[in-house]
């Protein structure tokens, strides 16, 4: 790296972005830091992480005192970097066309400022062809080859979110060099990480990471769709996964849920747009997508008198994963929209999220319906089950696809609930 210029610019201080800029800087790099959130800037300006990350308070705290890292709302001051790497985020439209827009954009801006000798390097997931694509586009742009004037590569964040500072130092890092000398540029970039380094082709690389989400959200689908066929026949769907599982070499049939994240629900289609098996995934994610209403149907059939209409439905959870506060295509919000349709009384409850919610016995008192939305560890404690015993209404449903509470149903009664945690269902 330069003595004279910054080593790295991370553009995009997400939840993939900002860990990155922060571990680099605390390896020894300088880094130049870009977001256009203000309110995200200015937390990272004060040493304060603006989301949940393990270990992470500890890391901004020793950064921040370091110096090494500056941030920016102008994506042209990454241009001043040896390496930039992009941690942009990666939409769809409609779930079958890769939106490439901020990719481009980040790219115009750059362009102008590009000098010879720079690498650049994707980090977030991308549609197979993208890594040759951006070579292409600085080629045809400013005339700058890959491989030559500077140097292109993927190199796919595939961090669990909680996990970053763990499995940085863990996971094999894959890279994939638009030429070799970009991938050797690139290794030694994330070589300041105890990681393995993998080298492949741009393209093996983009696959890999985008079959890794796909592999999970259909192995998700399979517990889900089995639910579903449960609730038809009449059987449990929490005995049928132990009967297929116990003791049984060829099992691993995962627990149902909501399987959803800014993640999983999106990343199938970055197959599925030039897919030689359409709408294979496209099943996989109406399975998933139709849980929420899954449960409401079922709910409804086991009401008295059927309709939802000024009842009072607690939720509980609006990430969309177990003990995060990252709500990005959380299931949750869905589930929320289709009880207020059906005229419910939604009252919601996440310990994690940023998003304002109510205390738990606020909203557990008086429910007529409650949801276990998201598998918090704080929900599979005895204390929320005797809360619900105790503070939602004489009869109250309960519907928990996590089997979080321990009841063994995914419909289920606050009275059931209560004998299970031993206490008498009790009003106050």
């Amino acid at each position: 790296m330069s003595d004279t210029t910054p080593d790295v610019a991370v553009i995009g201080l997400g939840r993939i972005g900002l860990p990155l800029a922060l571990s680099f800087a605390d390896r020894g790099l300088s880094v130049i830091g870009v977001d256009n959130d203000t309110a995200r800037l200015g937390a990272i300006a004060e040493g304060r992480m603006p989301f949940m990350e393990t270990g992470a308070d500890e890391l901004i705290a020793r950064v921040h005192a370091s110096g090494r890292l500056t941030t920016t709302s102008s994506v042209a001051d990454a241009a001043a970097a040896d390496a930039i790497v992009l941690t942009l985020g990666t939409p769809s439209l409609s779930h079958i066309e890769i939106d490439m827009s901020d990719i481009r954009s980040v790219l115009d801006d750059l362009l102008p400022l590009l000098r010879e000798g720079q690498t650049i390097v994707l980090r977030s997931t991308i549609a197979p062809g993208t890594t040759e694509f951006v070579a292409g586009y600085l080629e045809r742009k400013r005339g700058l080859r890959s491989g030559v004037d500077v140097f292109v590569a993927h190199a796919p964040e595939r961090i669990a979110a909680g996990k970053f500072l763990e499995e940085i130092d863990t996971l094999p890092c894959i890279i994939g060099g638009v030429g070799e000398e970009a991938g050797a540029r690139t290794a030694r970039l994330f070589g300041v990480f105890d990681a393995e380094i993998v080298q492949t082709t741009p393209v093996q690389a983009e696959l890999a990471k985008i079959w890794a989400n796909i592999m999970r959200y259909t192995t998700f689908a399979l517990p889900n769709l089995l639910m579903m066929d449960c609730e038809q026949y009449g059987a449990n769907v929490f005995d049928v996964i132990d009967l297929v599982n116990k003791d049984y070499p060829r099992g691993g049939l995962a627990q149902p849920g909501f399987t959803a994240g800014t993640c999983l629900r999106k990343d199938f289609a970055f197959s599925e747009e030039r897919s030689n098996a359409p709408g294979m995934l496209l099943a996989v994610s109406r399975v998933n997508e139709s849980v929420p209403n899954f449960l409401v149907t079922g709910l409804k059939r086991r009401i008295a008198g059927g309709s939802l209409r000024d009842r009072k439905v607690a939720v509980l959870g609006l990430a969309f994963k177990k003990d995060t506060d990252d709500e990005r295509d959380s299931l949750a919000h869905k589930l929320v929209r289709l009880l207020e349709r059906e005229l419910a009384d939604v009252a919601v409850h996440d310990p994690h999220v940023a998003s304002p919610t109510q205390p738990l016995e606020e909203a557990l008192r008086d429910a007529d319906v409650v949801i276990v939305a998201a598998n918090h560890s704080e929900f599979s404690s005895s204390q929320t089950t005797q809360a619900i015993a105790a503070l939602a209404t004489d009869g109250a449903l309960v519907v928990d696809p996590w089997n979080c509470l321990g009841s063994g149903q995914v419909f289920a009664f606050a009275d059931e609930l209560a004998a299970l945690a031993g206490t008498e269902p009790t009003r106050s």
